[in-house]
């Protein structure tokens, strides 16, 4: 195969980078059944609706200090100055390690997902405003909740599988995925709940149960998959879910 356009660059960390553009043809997997919904998490970097938790490997925390000495070092240096330009270079190559290393997690996640998986669903989350807690900022911006979907959506192009996104405003951690009841406030701090029927919940795992419920009833349905806000934010319930209550029944529990 031969190239047509050839590019070399530099990144801020000083590395040097050979990029080849092909034209190629990705061939679709294989056809499957298997369904997945994917919640987002901080202590969970993704909760899975079959019960399965990916951890948050926390890449930019296992080296914050070793940037904190770096920026310190690059502080004290004269502007302008030789030594300046060194201690730059240090503190970009602290930044493009850990970048590398959140990049390589998220490909080989959203590889394997969209390889074991037909229909994927996820929310579809507003991380610009989540950064704006100040307290939650930096370890929103570590997780790397847009470069994942970014990547599960030209990945899911490729390989033929459907990708789903359900409205930001469904209240997936609040809803009962046994009955569909809505319980009336769940803080942060709760991390498992019982609904009033009795079934106790990982607040992760039903999150992700009722992602998947919603994403399929949009699916069945042929409902929008981003409903006006006027009628989900008052209600607390999103317009595309045309099911009754009990909707989520029926969902596998592993």
């Amino acid at each position: 195969m031969v190239p047509s356009t050839v590019t070399v660059s530099q990144d801020p960390a000083g590395r040097w980078f050979v990029s080849l553009l092909c034209d190629d043809v990705i061939e679709p997997a294989p056809a499957s059944t298997a369904v997945v919904g994917v919640d987002a998490g901080l202590d969970s970097l993704f909760t899975l609706s079959t019960g399965e938790k990916i951890p948050n490997p926390r890449h930019e925390r296992r080296d914050r200090a070793a940037l904190a000495r770096a920026q310190r070092n690059l502080a004290r240096k004269a502007r302008g100055s030789a030594n300046r330009a060194k201690a730059r270079l240090a503190v970009a190559r602290v930044h493009a390690r850990i970048a590398d290393r959140r990049r390589d997690h998220l490909h080989k996640l959203t590889t394997r997902l969209v390889r074991e998986n037909q229909t994927l669903v996820i929310e579809d989350l507003a991380v610009r405003n989540m950064v704006r807690l100040h307290s939650l900022a930096r370890a929103i911006s570590d997780a790397g909740w847009r470069q994942f979907r970014t990547m599960l959506g030209y990945k899911a192009d490729w390989y033929g599988r459907d990708l789903v996104v359900v409205d930001r405003w469904f209240p997936s951690t609040r809803l009962c995925s046994a009955c569909g009841a809505l319980a009336e406030h769940l803080p942060l701090t709760v991390r498992s709940w019982t609904c009033r029927c009795g079934q106790a919940h990982d607040r992760d795992v039903n999150a992700a149960r009722n992602i998947l419920a919603e994403g399929l009833s949009v699916i069945a349905c042929g409902g929008g998959v981003r409903p006006q806000r006027e009628s989900s934010s008052r209600t607390g319930r999103s317009s595309v879910k045309q099911e009754p209550p009990g909707a989520t029944q029926g969902i596998p529990v592993p």
